[in-house]
């Protein structure tokens, strides 16, 4: 349904680079079902056999799964020795983008009750379809215009079926992960004999959580070898409110910064708000050190954290309100250009080569 002419396609959006500056991802409408679309393109001219070799693994991986809170793939295609890849637009992209652009505090609580409900939902499938996702964090998870979390990011990913067994242990480390060492859980980082399995995914969600609501990437002012050390050493990062703030806000009213008021204005919300209990206990659980005392998927969905998001009339899209839906910002941008489409990606000569990675 989703061709390879891009011809066939309205494009006028960059949304940006990703994976180092291996490719691009450009917003565009399908003419013929008249739906968005996100297009990708990895430039793999002058990669490493081991950089091609992932681009097809997360291609491949991804198009074995379907699930509402799994990303999916509707075409992949090669052209020259590029790689192009369709899938559904997220209308709110990433929740990376969003802390960026709009929750500077991090996001409410309930907020992150709907996207972790969502992401434990699509972990459950991963984990029973055999995979291990290895880079949970909140640039990999994309939220829809219907306000559903989606899980991505599948080129870190292993197998934990081997000729026909399911593996109980995995002690492959990831490669080309330095983006995710934050994220990752002190077990897979060690190496050891003990290896890990799919909990491994429930801290990496637990990093997630306090991304989320701190509005900051756990470690991130810590070099990596420090890092190693804290984490094996049982230090975890915590959901910071006024319970956890380290310092009394008086400080923070009486500091002479006024160089960046922003700044102070938002420290001093994150040291006045106060989360629920069971969202401090949800968490310190996913982050637990030994991965025998984390949760499985489903204890944690069975969480009290969650109850709110059934007392509640709000959803995820309300809270999200005030944010302008990328097909919305697309549609501005057409106007503003009269209608003229002039992107690279309507200039681009494709080959009718297709790339069937179904059966590679």
């Amino acid at each position: 349904m989703y061709d390879i002419n891009l011809n066939n396609y309205t494009s006028g959006m960059t949304l940006g680079v990703s994976n180092n500056g291996t490719s691009t991802v450009h917003l565009a409408l399908h003419k013929a079902t008249k739906s968005y679309v996100v297009i990708k393109k990895y430039f793999i001219d002058d990669k490493e056999p081991e950089d091609y070799s992932f681009i097809q693994q997360e291609i491949i991986t991804t198009r074995q799964l379907q699930h509402p809170n799994v990303l999916p793939y509707l075409n992949a295609f090669v052209s020259g020795h590029d790689i192009y890849v369709i899938s559904p637009l997220m209308s709110y992209g990433s929740c990376s983008n969003l802390l960026q652009e709009h929750f500077h505090q991090g996001f409410p609580e309930l907020a992150i009750a709907f996207i972790t409900k969502d992401v434990l939902r699509g972990l459950d499938y991963i984990h029973k379809k055999g995979f291990i996702h290895r880079a949970l964090r909140a640039s990999h998870v994309l939220i829809s215009a219907e306000g559903r979390a989606c899980i991505c990011g599948m080129r870190y990913s292993c197998d934990v079926v081997k000729s026909g067994k399911w593996l109980r242990t995995i002690y492959a480390f990831p490669k080309s992960s330095t983006n995710n060492l934050k994220w990752l859980s002190p077990e897979l980082l060690q190496q050891d004999l003990r290896g890990y399995n799919e909990k491994s995914d429930i801290y990496s969600l637990g990093m997630t959580i306090c991304e989320l609501a701190n509005c900051t990437v756990p470690f991130s002012d810590v070099p990596d070898t420090l890092m190693l050390t804290e984490k094996v050493r049982g230090s975890t990062p915590q959901i910071i409110d006024k319970s956890t703030f380290p310092v009394d806000v008086m400080d923070i009213e009486e500091s002479g910064e006024e160089s960046n008021s922003n700044s102070k204005k938002n420290i001093k919300a994150m040291a006045t708000r106060k989360f629920s209990e069971p969202f401090h206990a949800i968490t310190e659980l996913c982050l637990q050190c030994d991965p025998s005392n984390r949760p499985g998927v489903k204890q944690l969905l069975a969480h009290s954290f969650f109850k709110q998001c059934k007392r509640t009339n709000n959803t995820l899209l309300s809270i999200l309100k005030p944010v302008k839906p990328l097909n919305e910002r697309f549609m501005d941008s057409v106007e503003d250009q009269a209608m003229v489409v002039t992107t690279e990606l309507e200039n681009l000569e494709l080959e009718s080569c297709q790339w069937d990675f179904e059966n590679i």
